[in-house]
């Protein structure tokens, strides 16, 4: 699988410079909400054609419509700009992300991050790294002392179900973060900086590469309820492996219906506190 990861780190190496040369460039509404700029097309026809030569026999799977190959038992999963409302508006979260799968198993994935110049890589039974140096899951025990994470969809962000889950959870931890790029709060998550991650919604290119990582670093990723992870199945639990269970009764407590904090009465502004 060796020959895998290096040809992807390769692959999201010259995506990223071509990004980095996009950037500033404006953009458009591919739905209600969603964003698709030149960028994400031109990320997307480099990595399908350098995958197409190296491996014409895989299957490709790509976010902006790619498709080739799809009877291959070995099919990549693409996002050639994960954070695309992120990098249209110049917020500086955003990457590209390859994946390969064998029957549904990802066993390689790739999250590069050219702003930072970081690249997450992991190959199924070797372990995950960071610029080539092993990472591993924090050792946080309680999810009371968690730094987590989740994201919300583009469009109809007020009938999605995660917002019930974002304030229940920002009551419990030390904090929930929403940076927009479910593969580098994954790829966070598998080095530590992150305890957990959650999300609803997702594509497999949205995750592949990044539970993969989380797995390799020593953590744990499933379903919403403790099942294992389906990278069709639009929705992830990832985290250091210590808190999951805490994650689990607490997401299915929540699905009960049995909220540990209501939410409270908005409060007067601060200005009318102090002014009367």
């Amino acid at each position: 699988m060796g020959n895998y990861v290096d040809a992807a780190i390769e692959i999201a190496r010259e995506a990223g410079q071509l990004l980095l040369a996009h950037c500033g460039v404006g953009f458009e509404l591919k739905g209600d909400f969603d964003l698709v700029t030149a960028a994400d097309r031109a990320s997307e026809q480099l990595v399908i054609k350098r995958l197409s030569e190296k491996f014409p026999g895989h299957g490709i799977v790509a976010e902006e419509g790619g498709r080739a190959e799809m009877q291959s038992e070995l099919r990549w999963y693409v996002d050639p700009l994960d954070g695309t409302t992120n990098f249209a508006h110049g917020y500086p979260m955003w990457n590209v992300t390859l994946a390969l799968a064998l029957r549904n198993e990802v066993v390689a994935g790739v999250v590069y991050d050219p702003l930072n110049r970081e690249l997450f890589a992991a190959e199924r039974g070797a372990g995950a790294r960071l610029n080539g140096a092993p990472i591993h899951v924090s050792k946080t025990p309680k999810l009371s002392d968690s730094l987590v994470a989740t994201g919300f969809p583009s469009r109809k962000r007020h009938q999605n179900v995660n917002i019930h889950f974002y304030y229940q959870l920002a009551m419990v931890t030390h904090g929930v973060r929403r940076g927009g790029s479910a593969a580098i709060d994954l790829a966070y998550t598998a080095c530590g900086r992150l305890e957990a991650f959650w999300e609803f919604g997702l594509n497999p290119w949205d995750m592949a590469a990044g539970t993969l990582l989380v797995e390799e670093a020593g953590g744990r990723v499933s379903g919403m309820a403790g099942e294992p992870l389906d990278i069709q199945g639009r929705y992830v639990v990832a985290d250091n492996g210590r808190i999951h269970g805490e994650l689990l009764d607490l997401f299915g407590a929540i699905f009960r219906g049995e909220y540990q904090y209501d939410m409270p009465p908005l409060p007067a502004p601060e200005w009318e506190l102090q002014h009367g």
